[in-house]
């Protein structure tokens, strides 16, 4: 909150009326990850199309559909009226996201890196690459954070961890440097 000036116009978009929320002009109520269809990439570089399980409540909307309508009202109307279109602009910017259940060759740079990484031992500078960014992991999203049981399991594992019952967790840059 600090960080936002006080003049500043703030636009939250989301669901579950998560951190932010609280400080907003206006709330665009956005779909949770079980209320649409999506595509994600998960941390192997693969894309993956989840299907909507329920409808959304209220008047949630999928994020595509809130940001369109907003460039429309704005003057600057975004070139997709539908998924298929969407998709299609997707594949323009980043085939990756249309590859699904793919996963992506790594380019020679990366492969470059890997290799130099692999011959320093996971020492030196390529060390700090990877620090711990997350203190809780199972906190991460909008719907555990709105969750009585989780926050009671993340509770008793901060609990256990500070009174030595479970090992602090490192980063695998912490981990490799040991």
């Amino acid at each position: 909150p600090g960080a936002i000036p006080a003049n500043a116009f703030v636009v939250y978009q989301g669901h579950h009326g998560d951190a932010g929320a609280h400080l907003a002009d206006v709330i665009l109520p956005g779909s949770a990850y079980t209320e649409k269809t999506a595509t994600y990439v998960n941390t192997e570089g693969r894309a993956q199309l989840t299907r909507r399980a329920v409808n959304p409540p209220g008047a949630a909307r999928d994020d595509w559909k809130i940001v369109r309508a907003l460039s429309e009202a704005a003057g600057l109307t975004l070139p997709y009226d539908d998924v298929s279109a969407l998709r299609a602009r997707m594949a323009d910017v980043c085939p990756t996201l249309v590859h699904i259940d793919e996963c992506e060759k790594t380019s020679a740079d990366v492969a470059k890196l890997g290799l130099k990484m692999m011959r320093e031992g996971g020492r030196g500078k390529a060390q700090g690459l990877l620090p711990r960014a997350v203190g809780d992991y199972y906190m991460t999203d909008a719907i555990s954070r709105a969750s009585r049981t989780m926050a009671r399991a993340s509770a008793a594992a901060a609990e256990a961890r500070s009174s030595g019952l479970i090992p602090e967790l490192e980063s695998p840059a912490q981990q490799a440097a040991a």
